[in-house]
């Protein structure tokens, strides 16, 4: 799939009202993982090629819809903010420069490694303007100056949270779900009982449980939480994927009402470990076991962390035998 997304497809006046620019190449692949002794039966769907040649994963997905709607907006500048190693400010200051449009990270500090060191690197030469604010306090009182600073003439910077989490951004994970429904009715993988994610900013998983329910699937929602300076519960995320399906609303979709509640996404928080980027045991373990018997190349602060928690889950009989799909949001170039 390439061009037309699903949601206009299924609700044609949302090709008016609602912008879409393609940036990446679907539906990405699904995969039975069977080399790792799980209990139930897993699945994976692989993110980490979605993208046209920048930063993929993903933030490419929420991309799609942020990007036109700045330009909509008249908006020369992206403003932002994450952790110093953020794969969504890397992603939108290359994807935004293709499109004339500039970017603003504000920063805060995190342990930092390896993968830190070089995302820095990348998000130095990327063309960003970055400002290191170092404290979570710090960027809150400087927001007004920042906004401010990036206002050229009457004219705003468009403003996004971490992670492009907006109930925009969701729309990228309920065309990703919409996706997963149509390689169930294909006969690629049976309907899964759940989808394991991680929970950085909430997006993601907000946008398939929406997207899920839409398509008429039953699946769950599991959310590794990996992100201790937000706050992601299960209502929280609930909440999100319901100003997605208002704004769907609102741009004409004619939706049907999905009763999303609490037990349809889980937030699991037990793999957190120290907090947000802090390396963590069970997550080294499964990054390893995960390149060494399936290929599969994750990294420490998200992926890892919501692999360990799928390990752990599924040796605890949490799935019973319900088949599962762990998707790796993880986009490296």
């Amino acid at each position: 799939m390439t061009g037309r997304p699903l949601l206009h497809q299924l609700w044609p006046t949302l090709a008016v009202s609602l912008p879409y620019l393609p940036l990446g190449d679907g539906p990405t692949p699904v995969r039975p993982l069977t080399k790792l002794g799980f209990r139930s039966p897993v699945w994976l769907k692989d993110e980490s090629g979605y993208g046209g040649g920048g930063w993929g994963g993903n933030k490419v997905r929420k991309l799609e819809w942020l990007l036109p709607e700045a330009r909509r907006r008249g908006a020369r500048t992206i403003l932002s903010v994450g952790g110093l190693g953020t794969n969504w400010g890397l992603a939108a200051a290359l994807y935004a420069r293709e499109q004339g449009l500039d970017v603003a990270l504000a920063l805060v500090d995190h342990p930092v490694d390896d993968h830190v060191r070089a995302q820095l690197r990348r998000l130095r030469s990327s063309g960003a303007a970055l400002h290191f604010l170092h404290t979570r306090t710090r960027l809150i009182l400087a927001v007004p100056w920042l906004v401010a600073r990036y206002t050229r003439g009457l004219t705003l910077p468009y403003v996004l949270p971490a992670g492009g989490s907006s109930p925009l951004g969701t729309l990228g994970y309920v065309e990703c779900a919409l996706e997963l429904a149509g390689q169930v009715r294909q006969g690629l993988l049976p309907e899964p009982g759940w989808i394991v994610t991680p929970v950085g900013s909430g997006g993601t998983a907000a946008g398939l449980a929406l997207g899920l329910r839409l398509a008429g699937l039953r699946t769950r929602v599991l959310g590794v939480v990996v992100n201790d300076t937000l706050r992601l519960d299960g209502a929280t995320l609930v909440a999100l994927a319901g100003k997605a399906h208002a704004l769907l609303r609102a741009r004409g979709a004619d939706l049907p009402e999905v009763g999303l509640g609490p037990h349809d996404v889980v937030a699991e928080y037990r793999w957190l470990g120290p907090g947000y980027a802090h390396p963590t045991e069970p997550g080294e373990q499964a990054l390893d076991r995960a390149s060494s018997r399936a290929g599969l190349e994750l990294e420490r602060t998200y992926t890892a962390k919501a692999f360990a928690a799928l390990i752990g889950l599924d040796s605890a009989g949490y799935f019973g035998n319900e088949p599962v799909v762990f998707l790796n949001t993880f986009g490296p170039r």
